[in-house]
């Protein structure tokens, strides 16, 4: 046991990876959704 093994800073880039991918899906979703919810938006204005 000189040389244990260090895993404390694993899970922490483990949740980093998670929290990136999250980020990228988001973003793709939104880039790829945002005219359209923004379209909907523009037509409730002017319908008000």
């Amino acid at each position: 046991m000189l040389f244990a093994p260090k895993e404390k800073g694993q899970g922490l880039v483990e949740y980093a990876l998670i929290l990136v991918l999250v980020a990228v899906v988001v973003i793709v979703i939104l880039a790829l959704l945002g005219p359209a919810i923004g379209n909907v938006f523009s037509n409730v204005i002017s319908n008000i």
